[in-house]
């Protein structure tokens, strides 16, 4: 199995930068306007993927069931909009579809199936192929699962089960996030250095926490306003990675800089080939302890707050699911992303005597 030389290059360097994203530090003193790596390249891509971007949809044999509501909005959003043709021919990438529940025996079946009666797959061995996992898939010795993990690129929520994706060509859903309400306002005041919504059972950091005054630390607010009120006024919001991250676009909404607080280098964040989440949140190691996350964030809140409150307040608009979708919210972004992976890796099958 040989890999065109440029192809494999692109790749690699797609995988350093957005790797080196997570590890790097942010940009020294630099006073940034978007939080996009290449805004003067992103909006013109972005058009023309609105208007000549096809995806051709293998029909499944039976009834589909999902088991995310994000996953069956991707979904639905997705046949009622003009990305789908009907002709095989015409398409940039091909959607492999099937149920959560599907077993990893019967996910094979599915591919020899598409292998047998069309062409498609054969020619790029599944590389300019998508599917929608929302587990996401692991490793397998069936051949047919085998070239769907390593090739196609899986759409799977966010935060990606561990060690079920692979960074350089998947993508991850941000979590459900479909409020209308104001951004944060400019000049508002915030009493708290810290907001976080924590699971009953409290990690050692949060037990260092809970008591200090600097921070306001529940289970879960009384109703949603209550809750938007915490965000505005708190200069950062943690969220464990792993853990409960659903709302670090409301965070980003209303002004709250997430702070990520991890255990590992975070390959699976929504949209990193799009947005410099290093301008935009924090990310502190879970090791770390109440005095040094402090540090951080007070140092962090002299120097740059106000930049990236600013920039997420931007980004906000790419993690909202929309019923109908609207231009820039989560489903156009992640289309975007699918879109700058149209360029596939091909391969050629190895001939055998």
């Amino acid at each position: 199995m040989s890999i065109t030389c440029f192809s494999l290059l692109f790749c690699l360097f797609l995988f350093t930068s957005l790797t080196n994203t997570i590890h790097s530090k942010p940009l020294p003193h630099t006073h940034l306007t978007s939080p996009y790596f290449s805004p003067t390249t992103l909006f013109p891509n972005y058009q023309n993927m609105l208007k000549s971007f096809k995806i051709f949809i293998y029909k499944p044999n039976e009834a589909l069931t999902f088991k995310s509501p994000v996953e069956s909005l991707f979904y639905t959003s997705l046949q009622d909009s003009p990305f789908l043709t009907q002709n095989a021919e015409q398409a940039h990438l091909f959607f492999v579809l099937f149920s959560s529940d599907l077993s990893t025996r019967s996910i094979a079946r599915v591919i020899r199936r598409i292998k047998e009666e069309l062409p498609y797959w054969n020619r790029t061995l599944g590389a300019d192929h998508f599917y929608l996992s929302c587990a996401g898939l692991g490793y397998e010795s069936d051949r047919n699962i085998v070239e769907l993990k390593k090739n196609s690129v899986q759409i799977s929520c966010f935060p990606a089960s561990h060690g079920k994706f692979i960074p350089h060509k998947d993508i991850t859903l941000p979590t459900l996030f479909s409020s209308h309400a104001p951004h944060a306002q400019e000049n508002q005041t915030a009493r708290f250095l810290g907001y976080f919504k924590v699971k009953p059972k409290w990690s050692s950091l949060v037990k260092e926490l809970v008591n200090d005054f600097e921070f306001l630390i529940e289970s879960e607010p009384s109703d949603q306003l209550t809750y938007r009120q915490r965000l505005t006024s708190s200069k950062f919001c943690l969220f464990e990675y792993g853990g409960d991250v659903s709302g670090i676009g409301e965070a980003f909404r209303f002004g709250c800089v997430p702070v990520v607080i991890t255990d590992r280098p975070i390959q699976d964040l929504p949209f990193m080939d799009v947005l410099r989440w290093q301008e935009i949140a924090v990310f502190v190691h879970s090791k770390s302890g109440a005095e040094e996350l402090k540090r951080i964030l007070n140092r962090t809140y002299e120097d740059r707050h106000e930049q990236m409150k600013r920039l997420g307040v931007k980004a906000s608009q790419h993690f909202v699911w929309d019923e109908l979708p609207q231009p820039f919210d989560s489903f156009h972004t992640v289309m975007y992303q699918l879109w700058l992976r149209r360029h596939t890796i091909r391969y050629a099958r190895r001939e055998y005597d």
